[in-house]
């Protein structure tokens, strides 16, 4: 893949966004542990809490990174933006306003497979990557496109309704932008990006509904 700039490019990004967001990023994992705990131990606003809060971010990896860093070695992330804050925008709509998003933890098929995904997500992904070189601030931190995806998918597969398909549209786009051009930069630990993208196109798409849990 033909890209308009070069890894150490690429990574000088990464490191220009840690050093001036810090410690926006213990924010952002708060977050994401948040959203996993409301759909374990529930709430009756849990559903509406989690949409919120991947809302949240997906706004800030289209306008704190994309508009703001990432768009200074390529124009696209003008593109990518409008994407991401589409993305959020559907996460508000069909689970804060119309209640169609319905999360919850089970031990299930879909369950087990979305905690490795959050796992991955949040833990597994910053360790690969330090092992392959990429150490902070030089590394996508979660709240960045791709660990955020990942982490989407991850929470999608607990919904215990089918889910709108719009909404399964651009994080598979970007599973697919995002892991062939990261490969091509040596960020190897997106290949949990392509594989979480291609497993909820075949298992979320097309999936049945789960029995509804009670609210409580």
């Amino acid at each position: 893949m033909n890209l308009p700039f070069s890894p150490e490019q690429f990574f000088d990004v990464f490191e220009r966004y840690n050093n001036a967001v810090w410690p926006a990023q213990i924010i952002l994992n708060l977050l994401g542990v948040s959203a996993i705990l409301l759909a374990v131990k529930r709430i009756p606003a849990s559903d509406k809490l989690i949409s919120l809060i991947l809302g949240v971010l997906w706004i800030w990896t289209g306008t704190a990174y994309h508009l703001s860093f990432f768009v200074a070695i390529n124009p696209a992330a003008y593109a990518f933006a409008v994407l991401c804050l589409i993305q959020a925008l559907l996460f508000l709509w069909f689970g804060v306003f119309k209640s169609r998003l319905e999360i919850s933890f089970r031990a299930d098929l879909y369950g087990l497979i979305g905690a490795l995904f959050l796992l991955y997500a949040l833990i597994l992904y910053p360790l690969l990557g330090a092992a392959s070189g990429h150490v902070f601030p030089r590394t996508p931190s979660f709240g960045l496109p791709c660990p955020t995806t990942i982490f989407t998918f991850g929470l999608l597969f607990w919904a215990d309704r089918a889910l709108p398909k719009s909404i399964l549209i651009l994080p598979f786009i970007w599973s697919i932008i995002g892991s062939s051009a990261a490969f091509t930069m040596g960020v190897y630990e997106d290949a949990g990006l392509l594989v979480s993208g291609v497993a909820a196109l075949a298992l979320l798409a097309f999936r049945p509904a789960r029995t509804p849990v009670l609210q409580g």
